[in-house]
């Protein structure tokens, strides 16, 4: 079974703004298909944030990527950039 998941890279004006925002938001993520993810820093560039969301639906997920309500959200949290925004299905895992 393929497993659909949003991949979101932007820049942030300050992370614990952005966090904060990003943590409200998680209603909203979950009653459009979100079930759960991580959150990644880059450590060679501040205000980097990279986000790994997994959805129930490709279909919910693309829609939500494209929603008004993501953008303005981004907007309130202080990103800084235009996101990359990419749909992926996960297709096999790695063993260590």
């Amino acid at each position: 079974m393929l497993m659909p998941a949003l991949l979101i890279r932007h820049r942030v004006a300050d992370y614990p703004t952005w966090k904060v925002v990003f943590d409200e938001e998680r209603a909203s993520r979950w009653s459009n298909g979100c079930r759960g993810g991580q959150v990644f820093l880059n450590p060679d560039e501040p205000g980097e944030v990279l986000i790994l969301l997994e959805w129930d639906d490709p279909v919910r997920a693309r829609l939500y990527s494209q929603s008004d309500e993501l953008q303005e959200s981004m907007e309130n949290a202080g990103v800084t950039d235009r996101p990359d925004v990419w749909l992926l299905e996960l297709t096999d895992d790695v063993a260590s």
